[in-house]
C-alpha cells in the first residue's frame, strides 16, 4: 500500500504508533516499526538521559524509520529536543508548541518533522513553521483529541494545507483506514489499539478494561491534566474532575514534575509564579495527572489512576500482537476496497 506517507517515510504501511507518555517505549516503537508501521517514541516524561538511552534502544531492536516526540507544552521538552537532534532521530513529532527551531534544525541533517494539530490555525502555523506532515487528532482519540470529530476534521484541514495529514482518533482497524484515506488523510494514527497488544507495556487489567470497554465508556475533560483529554470512565477520573485547585498548590506540585523531568525546580517554580491564576492551575492539574496517568496504565488503578482510551475501545475486543493487528488492517483495506469497487459502479 503506497501513499503520501509511506513514501515520506520510507515505511511499507500508513498505520503510525501514537506516541503515548508511558506506553509508547522503545520496545512498542520497534514492533510496530518492524510490522512496516511507524513507531512514535514517547518523551513527555522522560529526562535528557532516559531519552537519549530510549533512542539507542530503539536502534538496538530495529533498522527500521521511526520517530520520537517532544511535547513542547512540559517542562524540559526543549533539551528533550536537543537530545533527539544530537542523536538525529529519523522523524521528530512535536506538539503544543512552535516548532520551527525543530524543523530547522532535523532538515539540516536530513531528517523530517511532524506536526500533531487540533485545529486549522495550528495546522496552517505548522505548515508555515517547515512540518513535512501532520498528524490531525480528532474528538474521538484517547489524550489530547481536538473538539471537533475526526469526520469532519481530517477532510476540514486536509483540504486546507499542502502537506501529507495523517489522521487520529476513531482508527483500529481496516475500515478506519480505508475511512481515513477517502477523508483525504495519507495514513492512520492509532493509540488505543497499539496500547492493547502483547508488545504494550500497560497493566492487564487496563488491557481487560478496554476490551470490556463500549464506546461510550469515555468521558472529555480538560480537569486531568489541565488540556482537554479523553480518558475511561473511572472513579478516580470523576474524583479528579470535581478536584478544586488554588494557584498556590501548583507550587508545591510542581516539585514533583521538575524532579521527574529533570528539570530545576526553582526555574519551573519562578516561571509558574509569572503565569497568572489560570495557567498555573493547569500546571497543577498537569501534575496531578502525571502520576494518575502511570497509576492507571502501568498499574490498572483506577481507583487512584486513569486510563486514557479513546472511543474506538468500543469495536477492540482482542489483544493481539502489533504484527497481527497491522497485518488485519490491510487485509481488511484491501478486502473493502474490493467491496467498495463493487458498490460505486
Amino acid at each position: 500500500m503506497k501513499t503520501k506517507i509511506t513514501e515520506l517515510f520510507k515505511i511499507k504501511y500508513p498505520i503510525v504508533l501514537s506516541g503515548m507518555s508511558w506506553i509508547s517505549t522503545p520496545e512498542l516503537v520497534a514492533a510496530v516499526s518492524n510490522a512496516g508501521g511507524l513507531g512514535i517514541l514517547a518523551t513527555g516524561v522522560l529526562t535528557a538521559e532516559q531519552t537519549r538511552e530510549a533512542v539507542r534502544r530503539v536502534r538496538e531492536l530495529t533498522n527500521k524509520p521511526f520517530a520520537a516526540n517532544v511535547t513542547l507544552y512540559f517542562p524540559g521538552a526543549e533539551r528533550n529536543a536537543e537530545v533527539l537532534i544530537e542523536e538525529k532521530v529519523p522523524i521528530i513529532n512535536y506538539s503544543l508548541g512552535k516548532g520551527d527551531k525543530i524543523a530547522k534544525a532535523v532538515h539540516a541533517y536530513g531528517g523530517k518533522v511532524i506536526a500533531t494539530v487540533t485545529t486549522h490555525k495550528h495546522a496552517l502555523a505548522a505548515q508555515r513553521d517547515g512540518a513535512d506532515a501532520l498528524i490531525v487528532t480528532g474528538y474521538e482519540a484517547a489524550g489530547h483529541g481536538g473538539a471537533i470529530t475526526s469526520l469532519v476534521l481530517i477532510p476540514a484541514i486536509s483540504q486546507a494545507v499542502n502537506i501529507p495529514v495523517i489522521a487520529a482518533g476513531g482508527f483500529a482497524d481496516g475500515r478506519g483506514l480505508i475511512a481515513a484515506l477517502a477523508l483525504g488523510a495519507e495514513g492512520i494514527s492509532m493509540g488505543t489499539r497499539f496500547m492493547n497488544t502483547k508488545e504494550s507495556p500497560v497493566a492487564e487489567s487496563a488491557k481487560q478494561a478496554s476490551i470490556k470497554s463500549e464506546v461510550y465508556n469515555t468521558v472529555y475533560t480538560p480537569k486531568i491534566d489541565g488540556l482537554p483529554a479523553r480518558f475511561m470512565k473511572s472513579k478516580a477520573v470523576e474524583r479528579l474532575m470535581k478536584k478544586h485547585l488554588n494557584p498556590l498548590s501548583s507550587l508545591i506540585r510542581s516539585k514533583k514534575i521538575a524532579d521527574m523531568l529533570g528539570y530545576p525546580w526553582l526555574k519551573l517554580a519562578v516561571g509558574i509564579m509569572f503565569m497568572g491564576p489560570q495557567r498555573a492551575i493547569q500546571m497543577a492539574r498537569m501534575a496531578i495527572g502525571f502520576d494518575a496517568f502511570k497509576i492507571g496504565t502501568m498499574d490498572g488503578d483506577f481507583d487512584k489512576g486513569v486510563l486514557p482510551l479513546g472511543q474506538v475501545t468500543g469495536i477492540i475486543n482482542d489483544t493481539p500482537t502489533v504484527k497481527q493487528v497491522v497485518e488485519r488492517i490491510i487485509k481488511e483495506a484491501v478486502e473493502i476496497e474490493k467491496q467498495l469497487a463493487k458498490k460505486v459502479k
